[in-house]
């Protein structure tokens, strides 16, 4: 019989750009890697479908780190919500983070991004070979496209079978990718996944993409 892993919480705040922005750091034993959440716009560390997602990488061995991308003032002003390279230069910042950790100096890290988070994910993780693999859930990486081909992690886009806008982006930019990548649709989800199952098999292909490309 398989038992969940045992979890260290870790509550860090991140100093970036003149601004304090609070986490909070999972790290289970057998630690397979860390993955650090990008969320979108209107979401926070707090948001209950990256909560979700994490606790489900928690018990696969994988590390996670939910933050605050900007300060409540900062997301009131919809202009920061896409200012992307403000975004992946605060991923950056929470990298570094990481692996000034002495006990994670050499861990692998992941990205996963929703929505503008995902852009967020791919422009930090281009030419950061730290950054060892990307799930992407509804995201947006067309708002990342001058910094597409230079992505070598392997990328993992998720998409809700009828998101067709949505859809349709991440076609266009997988031509951009020159990188490993694979596009998963999820049958009958949505933009956000809350039909029923959806945000359950989001989690599963984000599991498996990671824990194959940040093992070993």
């Amino acid at each position: 019989m398989l038992h969940a892993p045992s979890l260290s919480r870790r509550d860090i705040v991140l100093e970036a750009d003149g601004v304090a922005l609070p986490g909070s750091l999972t790290v289970p034993d057998g630690l397979v890697g860390v993955v650090v959440f990008a969320h979108g716009s209107g979401s926070s560390r707090t948001s209950p479908r990256n909560t979700r997602v994490a606790d489900l990488l928690n018990g696969a061995h994988l590390g996670t780190l939910l933050f605050d991308l900007l300060t409540p003032a900062e997301a009131s002003n919809r202009q920061n919500v896409f200012d992307i390279p403000l975004l992946a230069r605060r991923l950056s910042v929470a990298a570094d983070r990481i692996v000034e950790q002495p006990d994670l100096a050499e861990v692998r890290l992941g990205y996963f991004g929703a929505s503008t988070g995902a852009a967020a994910a791919l422009w930090a993780a281009a030419g950061d070979p730290r950054v060892r693999a990307i799930v992407s859930r509804g995201g947006r990486p067309d708002l990342a496209r001058p910094r597409l081909p230079a992505v070598q992690a392997p990328t993992l886009l998720i998409v809700g079978a009828l998101d067709q806008v949505v859809l349709e982006l991440n076609e266009e930019a997988r031509q951009f990718l020159r990188c490993e990548n694979r596009l998963e649709l999820v049958p009958g989800a949505t933009h956000l996944f809350e039909e029923h199952g959806a945000l359950t098999s989001v989690a599963r292909l984000a599991r498996n993409w990671l824990v194959d490309h940040l093992a070993g």
